[in-house]
């Protein structure tokens, strides 16, 4: 038998592991640039974090330290008080790529994938040689510690001086050597990344040890966890002809009706019959199993034509509008705000997401500097910050194709901060690093509508300011030439200069009625929302006033 040329290329054909992929596409988990890679390390480690302690019913504190041990060398710890590992699964959590706790549940998390903790330990192993320390306890008294390596060509864990011993402990601590990484104190670095997890996160207590050695204290505000979300089935509405059939095909229900009922969310009999007569050709009475590529397409036109509810959002928890005030008063303190928290929407697959947007104006909102003053765009995705890859994010699109102009707002030279969070069971991030949300129409659609909403809030208060500021400003002028016009009365009929000042006064104070009025009401309106901001705070929680102590 003669080789061909097929038989010997296909001769080094050989079957990789996933862990293996990502040793050599790095830069797919966020791990490109020396200060991308740093914040990429503490982003993945804090928000496992986060997830523990809030599944757990437990106010996260959260600890971590960066040291430098090198050129381009640091070492990280992020110490937690949540949950714990199990040890039978330290291995598997933290160094087993795809594999984890959140990947298969329909419920808001802020890990996905299963795939940040075990690309640091990877990172950590192809840039130092070295494991990646922990000890771990789930408070029943007893207390392991071990190095972990990943088995890159089996995509399997090493887990090496396995200890434990009896201690009154409970959380998880991490730690290892990373190279090719910096730390730098910028709006991209890992203190503007904890801050902003602070902002999102009011409820969360973060103390960040930066290389300097100086201790920064992000204060919890509200001392309330958030809600927990609830598990959920999928709405029909953004499912594909794709969608339908893979759910029909894994469902062990006998018919396509009950198949829908049971597998998605507000289908109810009536629904199924309102299906029913628009797809006519279908035998919705046959096993799913047995639903073909046509049965699915005419299903989701079908779908498409029919008036739905709302999807469930108790999937679902955004950050809330009066938690969004409060953290942002305590980080910017700002003139004035606007919140807006739009409903549930969904989109491809039949993914329930909710957009909240605020607008701050003033105080130290934006970007403030001493040689310019500009707005910022602050992106998060179920509460976490979003640092980078900001022009391939749907949130900077949205605003973008904004008209600021029209609401009074100069995001170039304004102290302005845009203020946008989405929350979802599932966040279509444009990359495996989760930096930037992905350009869906729809996403970008309701993102636009929400700030638009939050802007025209302070449209209205910016306007107020600046009519009350002129009609003020006019009325003090015409004043100053009363002053000196009763001098010269006075002078002219031997009045009393005092009488005829005070008789000018009320004749202007005819003409300008207005200008006091509003002053008078902006004053009164400015004191009741302050008024109603510190009952706000205080039925919430425990708040700080300072914006963040150091």
């Amino acid at each position: 038998m003669v080789e061909t040329i097929a038989d010997e290329m296909f001769r080094e054909f050989k079957e990789h592991s996933i862990a293996e992929f990502f040793k050599k596409n790095r830069q797919m988990l966020g791990y490109s640039g020396l200060v991308r890679s740093l914040v990429t390390i503490v982003h993945e480690y804090v928000t496992n974090s986060l997830d523990a302690c809030e599944e757990a019913g437990i106010l996260p504190n959260i600890e971590v330290k960066v040291t430098q041990i090198g050129e381009n060398k640091y070492k990280i710890m992020v110490a937690d008080n949540g949950s714990g590992i199990p040890k039978n699964y330290v291995g598997k959590a933290l160094a087993t790529i795809l594999s984890g706790t959140k990947f298969h549940r329909y419920i808001q998390q802020r890990g996905q994938q299963g795939i940040g903790a075990a690309g640091c330990l990877l990172f950590s192993q192809i840039t130092t040689g070295k494991p990646i320390y922990v000890k771990s306890s789930t408070g029943n008294g007893k207390t392991y510690t071990c190095n972990i390596l990943i088995n890159t060509l089996k995509n399997t864990p090493v887990v090496n001086n396995l200890e434990e011993h009896e201690e009154n402990f409970r959380g998880l601590i991490v730690e290892g050597e990373f190279a090719d990484v910096k730390y730098e104190n910028s709006e991209h670095g890992v203190f503007e990344y904890l801050k902003r997890t602070a902002l999102a996160n009011p409820h969360c207590q973060i103390n960040f040890i930066d290389p300097d050695g100086k201790s920064n204290l992000f204060v919890r505000a509200i001392d309330q966890m958030p809600q927990r979300p609830k598990q959920i089935q999928p709405h029909p509405l953004g499912l594909s002809t794709n969608d339908l059939l893979e759910f029909a095909h894994y469902s062990n229900s006998r018919k396509i009706t009950s198949f829908m009922i049971e597998t998605f969310t507000r289908i109810t009999q009536t629904k199924v019959n309102e299906i029913k007569e628009l797809a006519k050709d279908v035998n919705l009475d046959k096993s799913p199993k047995e639903m073909t590529w046509s049965d699915a397409e005419e299903i989701i036109k079908a779908i498409k034509k029919i008036k739905w509810i709302a999807p469930d959002a108790a999937s679902i928890i955004p950050i809330g509008s009066e938690r969004i005030k409060i953290a942002l008063k305590n980080i910017f303190n700002p003139d004035f705000m606007n919140v807006v928290e739009r409903k549930p929407k969904v989109f491809r697959g039949g993914i329930p997401f909710i957009v909240e947007a605020a607008v701050a104006y003033g105080g130290k909102a934006g970007h403030q500097t001493e040689e310019e003053v500009s707005g910022n765009i602050l992106r998060f995705a179920n509460r976490v910050p979003l640092l980078f890859d900001g022009g391939n994010c749907a949130i900077t699109e949205a605003s973008k194709t904004i008209d600021w102009k029209r609401y009074n707002i100069d995001i170039e030279n304004q102290p302005i901060s845009i203020f946008v969070n989405i929350s979802s069971v599932y966040i279509p991030y444009s990359g495996v690093g989760k930096e930037a949300v992905s350009k869906e129409d729809e996403i970008i659609e309701e993102i636009k509508l929400a700030i638009m909403e939050a802007a025209r809030g302070v449209q209205n208060f910016i306007r107020g300011r600046e009519k009350i500021s002129f009609e003020a400003g006019r009325y003090k002028t015409i004043m100053r030439y009363a002053k000196q016009l009763s001098i010269n009365l006075a002078e002219m009929t031997d009045e009393n200069q005092d009488r005829i000042f005070k008789e000018l006064e009320k004749l202007v104070a005819q003409h300008y009625p207005k200008a006091l009025q509003k002053k008078e009401q902006y004053e009164k309106e400015n004191d009741l929302l302050n008024q109603k901001n510190e009952k706000n705070d205080n039925r919430t929680g425990r708040i700080k006033k300072d914006e963040i102590k150091d």
